[in-house]
């Protein structure tokens, strides 16, 4: 990163001193179209300072499964708060870039005797970056947590169809698209616990644990936190991890000791013969 802004900072310096007053006149129209060109070049290798350059590593050790969401959980506010900074530096330097490119606009106008008064807004560099995109016709959200992308309510709802029928072949495959398709969804905690069950439906409890936790760790104080949790103590509990399933379980009646999973917790552990 510090690579590429320096080096982007030493050209937009050069096209800088390239244009004083005094020697505007010997600058060519190829000359300004040349330093345009470098410039647009340097973002682009901004931008591709924001892809991925392999695969993460993550320390999410810990001696329970509550102790690995809680390393996940700061490990995630970690990388937000380092991403919202890389964002905000990399858009003040597409501010200003864009700002210079403008300048040269002007100048390329005059050196080619336009009208400087028909001149347009700049385009942003590196391709529209920074320009917002087109609004979406939101609908209403379940959840009460956001407004929904066009479609993200009828494909919830024909997934959950497909679990009230307990076709749940079908309900995995449509909740697991939905996942993909509209990730940070307000919906997201109840299509994951909606997963899981689907995937318990099918056998497969390993991956309904995994759905379970995520469900759990993308909102763990929400209206489906509850059931998440106590349905990742059960599931834990039939994978044989009984000191986990019962640890989490135990949780479930700390952290909400009114909700109706607590109670459903509490007769899971004595089935597992928790003390």
């Amino acid at each position: 990163m510090m690579r590429v802004l320096a080096a982007f900072g030493l050209c937009l310096m050069c096209s800088l001193r390239a244009l004083p007053v005094a020697a505007q006149q010997d600058q060519t129209l190829a000359d300004i179209r040349q330093e345009l060109n470098v410039l647009y070049v340097e973002v682009q290798k901004l931008k591709r300072e924001l892809s991925t350059t392999g695969a993460p590593q993550i320390a999410s050790g810990g001696d329970s499964v509550l102790d690995r969401v809680g390393a996940i959980e700061s490990e995630l506010q970690r990388l937000t708060a380092k991403t919202e900074q890389l964002e905000h530096r990399i858009g003040r330097v597409v501010e200003d870039g864009t700002n210079r490119i403008g300048d040269l606009e002007f100048r390329l106008v005059e050196l080619e005797g336009g009208d400087v008064s028909k001149l347009g807004e700049t385009t942003t560099l590196g391709g529209d970056m920074g320009a917002p995109a087109a609004p979406s016709v939101p609908e209403p959200a379940a959840t009460g947590g956001g407004e929904l992308a066009m479609g993200e309510q009828a494909d919830f709802d024909a997934a959950q169809a497909a679990l009230e029928a307990r076709d749940y072949q079908r309900a995995a495959t449509l909740f697991d698209a939905f996942n993909q398709s509209y990730p940070g969804s307000p919906m997201a905690p109840r299509a994951y616990l909606a997963q899981g069950r689907a995937l318990d439906g099918l056998g497969d409890t390993r991956e309904a644990a995994r759905a379970y936790l995520t469900a759990f760790t993308g909102d763990d104080t929400g209206p489906t936190a509850p059931a998440a949790l106590y349905e990742l103590g059960a599931a834990l509990g039939r994978l044989g991890q009984v000191d986990q399933a019962c640890v989490t379980l135990g949780e479930v009646g700390v952290r909400f000791p009114g909700d109706e999973a607590a109670a459903l917790a509490r007769s899971e552990m004595s089935s597992l013969g928790c003390n």
